[in-house]
């Protein structure tokens, strides 16, 4: 099992950036790739950010790309998205994820989950 606690999340206006963080832990985490995605209400779940286990390859979905960055730490057991520029839509609930293959694939599939953390961009 891995377990993920997400932290960083807040609200901000238009134009202004957060660091979401993400702690794994659990005897089982080396090997994962790990990821973010997000939830807007009323949406469904989608895919933000996505980084290999040696943070090698990295992969953005079009609405962040060249605004957000995914990176880990596996020393520290920890990925961060640091967002930039961010933007009222990009508000949702954001969630870590790791999988032993890839988090690119089917939402559905993915092995692990964190709790979630809010955040709220205001215009």
């Amino acid at each position: 099992q891995v377990r993920l606690v997400e932290s960083g999340g807040g609200s901000v206006q238009t134009g202004g950036s957060l660091r979401l963080s993400c702690a794994a832990s659990g005897r089982t985490y080396s090997g994962v790739a790990m990821g973010w995605f997000r939830q807007a209400p009323g949406k469904e779940r989608e895919f933000v950010a996505g980084i290999s286990w040696t943070g090698e390859n990295t992969y953005y979905s079009n609405h962040v790309k060249g605004r957000f960055t995914i990176s880990r730490d596996n020393v520290e057991n920890t990925v961060h998205l640091q967002m930039n520029s961010l933007k009222p839509e990009d508000t949702a609930v954001y969630y870590c994820a790791a999988d032993y293959g890839t988090v690119a694939g089917p939402i559905d599939k993915i092995d692990f989950w964190g709790q979630g953390t809010q955040v709220t961009v205001s215009s």
